[in-house]
């Protein structure tokens, strides 16, 4: 019979600790069969499963555990495990596992109570939780203005579609995004990362500022809400809303693309993707002048944008070939996976509007980035209450590891 036990160590952290529990085992050739750490404020919880050889005794080996824990001021508990628990337990090993990612300015218990019991509701157990954003100063709140916790959970729920209904109730009521989604190997291999333009990778409309300076400013601004709400045709809407810049001077073009402002976190978010290798482009319903003047700005890959027809320095009202609505950003998604030999599980879209909807939802990872409802109530992912670079958060990038970028 073999014999097994579960070491739970607990107290003040400091260096060597671990060293000096091991050093113990490894005196008796004890077999580690899991272990796992955690430290939280300088004050540790360690987990050893170990094998005892037949060889040896038990409780010799507790007993100088239990002295070397006095020596160190820390406590420690042994359990033993049966060996049918631990064969049950191996070959649990494997099963889907799901993550969930809490994303807001502040975490407060209520957030994390709810969402707990709902994972619990759907017979889910909490495997991991690890905190992404980092540490926060009280008399300085605003240095980090994120917080950020990553649950890792196993299980399958009976339904998912009622777990993510009530997790998106639960962002509701709280005011904290809620991300969830299955952890798989493609998680880990994400390649290319997509924005939308207009209200994603920018503040505001550039259709909407155009059309202030051609005197229309209402009628198109009334127009864009409609079609961004998926209440009517892009092609349609965006035909008549460019129709109605006919006649305006191409410097104001220039003038505008020198004031567009990023949305918060743009450039932080993009600088981080970009040390990390990602290719980034952006796929835009709006107008190649201003994606091709962040292109520049920012390092761009890739810019897909409709091309403002211009003839003796004046807009003609008219856009040259297709036309980029929905499903031709979801079109042109493929094709630049294809290009770069990657599949569509390794991409990442993240945009605001009903015409962003085909590409989010064929992407890998899809996000809704402080999207009308209508968008965010069909994707899967979204991010509504921290800027841009919450996006690092849901690809399971620590603040850590964006600092060392």
């Amino acid at each position: 019979m073999k014999e097994i036990v579960l070491i739970n160590i607990t107290g003040q952290d400091r260096p060597g600790l671990t060293s000096s529990l091991t050093n113990i085992l490894a005196q008796y050739e004890v077999a580690i069969l899991d272990i796992g750490q955690a430290v939280i404020h300088d004050y540790l919880s360690l987990g050893i499963l170990v094998e005892i050889p037949s060889v040896h005794s038990s409780s010799s080996i507790l007993k100088d555990l239990l002295f070397k824990a006095h020596e160190l001021g820390i406590q420690v508990r042994f359990s033993a495990i049966d060996e049918n628990s631990y064969t049950g337990w191996v070959s649990e090993y494997g099963q889907e596992r799901r993550i969930i990612t809490l994303l807001g300015r502040k975490l407060t218990a209520t957030q994390l109570s709810k969402v707990t019991a709902a994972i619990a509701a759907h017979q889910l157990n909490i495997d991991v939780i690890t905190r992404l954003s980092g540490r926060v100063f009280l008399d300085a709140p605003d240095l980090l203005p994120t917080a950020c916790v990553q649950l890792t959970v196993s299980g399958t729920p009976d339904n998912p579609g009622q777990l993510r209904g009530m997790l998106l109730e639960i962002s509701n009521e709280t005011g904290i995004d809620i991300s969830f989604h299955v952890d798989d190997i493609y998680r880990h291999a994400r390649r290319l990362v997509v924005f939308d333009m207009d209200s994603t990778l920018i503040q505001g409309e550039v259709i909407n500022v155009l059309a202030e300076n051609a005197g229309v400013g209402d009628q198109v601004a009334q127009i864009t809400a409609s079609t961004m709400n998926g209440e009517m045709d892009f092609k349609e809407s965006f035909t008549r809303r460019v129709s109605l810049l006919k006649g305006l001077d191409v410097r104001v073009l220039t003038e505008v693309a020198h004031n567009l402002v990023l949305a918060e976190g743009a450039e932080r978010v993009i600088r981080t993707l970009k040390k990390l290798g990602y290719k980034i482009g952006v796929i835009s319903g709006g107008f190649d002048f201003f994606g091709e003047y962040l292109q520049n700005k920012l390092g761009l890959d890739y810019v897909f944008a409709n091309v403002l027809e211009l003839e003796n320095g004046k807009i003609t009202g008219n856009i040259n070939g297709d036309i980029i609505d929905g499903p031709r950003k979801a079109e042109i998604l493929k094709t630049i996976a294809t290009v770069e030999n990657i599949s569509l599980q390794q991409t990442i879209a993240v945009g605001d509007g009903a015409n962003d909807l085909p590409m989010i939802s064929i992407a890998g990872l899809g996000i809704a980035f402080h999207a009308k409802p209508i968008v965010k109530k069909n994707a899967d992912q979204s991010i509504s209450t921290v800027g841009l670079d919450g996006l690092l958060y849901l690809m399971g990038i620590s603040e850590r590891e964006i600092q060392q970028k």
